[in-house]
């Protein structure tokens, strides 16, 4: 048994139960050297992440490849940053509490045995140990009742996703008599497929579809993105949804590959009715978080696009477009945690108003990301969009194509809209100073967004050789 190859996760485990250990020492300051240590902590395993080797553990419900590799640093690099936008708000708010860098680290950790699992079971397992660390998170301001709400409500609809995955893994086993996906693979090639194990793939979908928020499993999104507190909202809107979409990747690609007559039809209808959905629904949204939400779907529409066409191009697709949307949605993050003003967070559009006059620069950040989820040329936005487009074209998916460059153009609307707000409405009262962290965050993602079309090789040669290392 190869256990070294779950080294990232050990570190993660062992350093969450070091932390929490020590945690409990009263000290008259705790949230930000322990957030400092999860930090630290979630880089060294990005650095062991690179350094992984390729294999199968446990007994094969673990394994290490390239594809989990390409995932699990974006998952980190989202979690740490995530956690950095987190530090001056949670003490402005009164959340400066050791739990939460905690809790953000075992949810890495769950996330990390997600993109690995090679059995239902670890799927299981990894999928859990992140659902109960965001349970908490999202009610992590207790005394707010929008945020306990938010919190019950992730909470009630999550234990039922959980329960359709575990009942169609059930039947999957039933009728396969193995939840290992390499064993799965084997005896699907073999023939071996009845219209139970096809029942049982849909309710494993379902459970999937839930967590990154697809239609007609989307409706906990508004209310939890609305209710968590900002810095939360921005790790739900990025990390977890990188590694529900890699989990879907392998558990469709791999043991389920050769039911992509069966399974592509299901992820058709959720492309599409994610995209619709997430592009008129946020058309009349004046609470920025809930226009985030309801963008969130139409971007996992877009991604989804890219699965259904179940190809190496439409794979690779997916996984540059969930990288550009880690960028320059934590960036847009960034913007609304620095949205304060008299010490009271701001979550409405019309509080930007005059941004571009009292605050130039986070005017400017904020105008690129808008461009860039709006899919307009050069940002990185347009070349994710592009890549998903191609990839459904070239399959003959037109209409799945052509409603995904109907809704762009309707999300158009709403993007265009902040930006309106920014320069050409009446500046209201300037913003509260933001931090150095919240600036370099924004600074660093609004940079990447702004100049990928300029060094894209990188990351489209990292996708293409993730995706041949899941083929194989």
């Amino acid at each position: 048994m190869n256990w070294t190859l779950a080294l990232p996760e050990i570190v993660l485990g062992v350093s969450g139960l070091l932390i929490l250990a020590g945690g409990v020492i009263p000290k008259k300051d705790t949230f930000f050297p322990v957030s400092m240590a999860v930090i630290g902590a979630l880089v060294l395993t990005a650095a062991l992440v690179l350094g992984q080797g390729e294999g199968t553990a446990f007994m094969g419900q673990y394994v290490s490849d390239g594809f989990s590799r390409f995932a699990k640093v974006l998952i980190l690099l989202g979690a740490a940053l995530a956690l950095v936008l987190a530090l001056d708000f949670n003490t402005k708010a009164g959340l400066d509490r050791f739990e939460y860098a905690v809790l953000m680290l075992f949810a890495a950790q769950g996330m990390l045995v997600m993109v690995s699992a090679n059995d239902l079971m670890s799927l299981y397992i990894g999928l859990e140990l992140l659902s109960l660390s965001l349970y908490v998170i999202a009610a992590f301001d207790r005394d707010n009742p929008r945020s306990a709400e938010a919190g019950l409500k992730y909470f009630v609809l999550g234990a039922l996703a959980s329960g359709l995955l575990l009942y169609g893994s059930s039947l999957v086993y039933g009728f396969a008599g193995t939840t290992n996906f390499d064993r799965l693979a084997d005896a699907l090639s073999s023939g071996q497929v009845g219209m139970g194990l096809v029942i049982g793939l849909v309710f494993v979908l379902a459970g999937l579809c839930f967590k990154i928020s697809a239609v007609p499993f989307h409706m906990w999104t508004p209310d939890v993105y609305e209710g968590a507190p900002t810095p939360v909202t921005a790790f739900f809107a990025t990390a977890p949804k990188i590694a529900a979409i890699a989990l879907l990747m392998r558990v469709l690609a791999g043991p389920f590959g050769d039911l992509s007559a069966q399974w592509q039809q299901v992820i058709w209808f959720a492309a599409a009715g994610s995209m619709i959905l997430g592009a008129f629904a946020a058309l009349t949204q004046k609470n920025i978080k809930r226009l985030m939400a309801y963008s969130s779907i139409g971007h996992v529409g877009y991604a989804l696009m890219g699965l259904a066409v179940a190809t190496d191009g439409g794979f690779r697709g997916v996984l540059v477009y969930m990288a550009i949307y880690l960028v320059m949605n934590l960036g847009t993050f960034a913007v609304l945690v620095a949205m304060r003003r008299n010490g009271k967070p701001l979550e409405q559009v019309d509080d930007l108003a005059g941004l571009g006059r009292t605050d130039p620069q986070m005017a400017l950040w904020m105008a690129i990301f808008m461009f860039s989820m709006a899919g307009i040329p050069p940002m990185a936005g347009f070349f994710g969009k592009l890549y998903v487009f191609l990839a459904a074209v070239q399959e003959g998916f037109w209409v799945l194509a052509l409603i995904g460059v109907f809704t762009s153009v309707v999300g158009s609307y709403y993007y265009l809209r902040i930006i309106k707000v920014m320069y050409f409405d009446a500046a209201a009262e300037p913003l509260d100073p933001r931090t150095a962290g919240v600036t370099v965050v924004m600074a660093g993602t609004g940079l990447l967004t702004l100049l990928f079309f300029l060094f894209p090789a990188p990351i489209i040669a990292a996708a293409q050789a993730a995706i041949a290392s899941l083929a194989g």
